[in-house]
């Protein structure tokens, strides 16, 4: 698929793996649609690539049918959707007062899991109408998943609850959308230096960080970036979640 001209809409564009896609989509010739409830980590990158920006939760029906409005509106139809947005907090389903929070795990798989699903059908309805190209493409999306829905660790369950809900949406999306020339396509990243990584202690980084294979590093997020944009160039990247984690397999804790 050429970029050149292109709408590409990216959820969680404010900071890590979706700053980073949005930059290298723009980079390659893309226009951008960028959404993320924290208005600030947009603002630079909208000015600099001329993109259009718009707060939204992204599991609010509502509101992100609105925002959705406004990108066609303004934008056009999208021809590629990376849903980036998500939260990674722990929440344990015991803890020291008892039962862990169900409000807690509601939160979690409402906006990693329920935003995903929610952005998606959007997406998918409006690409329905573009004008294929030369192999029959109306549209490309692709949405991330994490290690953690394979691995989840100790603390985890509601966070590889709800990417293990993304990992199993791939295959049933694109099957359903393959008529329509749309391909559907996940990111399972392991450990990179986002916000959520960074957010852990020195400590815990530097155990984590041992038993990865190698490259023995957190990965880049500009390296997730290459990764959507080598799915967006495959005609074959459809119905597959693919790993990017340096063979890291997930330790219980």
């Amino acid at each position: 698929m050429d970029l050149t001209g292109t709408l590409a809409i990216v959820t969680g564009a404010a900071s890590g793996l979706g700053n980073a896609t949005a930059r290298l989509l723009a980079e390659r010739g893309a226009r951008l649609a960028l959404i993320d409830l924290r208005e600030e980590g947009m603002a630079n990158l909208s000015q600099e690539s001329g993109g259009l920006s718009i707060s939204c939760d992204v599991a609010d029906a509502s509101a992100s049918e609105a925002a959705f409005a406004r990108i066609l509106a303004v934008c056009g139809v999208p021809r590629m959707l990376v849903n980036c947005a998500g939260i990674a907090p722990g929440a344990r389903i015991v803890d020291r007062g008892g039962p862990g929070s169900l409000v807690e795990f509601e939160r979690i798989v409402r906006i990693n899991l329920i935003g995903t699903y929610n952005w998606l059908r959007l997406a998918a309805a409006a690409m329905t109408g573009n004008v294929p190209d030369a192999e029959g493409q109306r549209g490309v999306i692709i949405n991330t998943a994490s290690i953690a829905a394979y691995e989840g660790q100790i603390g985890q369950a509601a966070y590889a609850a709800s990417k293990g809900g993304v990992a199993s949406l791939t295959l049933p999306a694109a099957r359903e959308l393959a008529r329509h020339g749309i391909r559907v396509a996940a990111i399972a990243p392991g450990l990179f230096a986002t916000p959520m990584v960074e957010a852990m202690t020195q400590e815990v980084q530097d155990r984590v960080f041992d038993v990865i294979p190698f490259p023995k590093r957190p990965g880049r997020p500009d390296e997730f970036a290459r990764m959507v944009l080598s799915i967006i160039a495959n005609p074959m990247a459809n119905g597959s979640v693919f790993r990017l984690d340096a063979g890291l397999r997930m330790q219980a804790r």
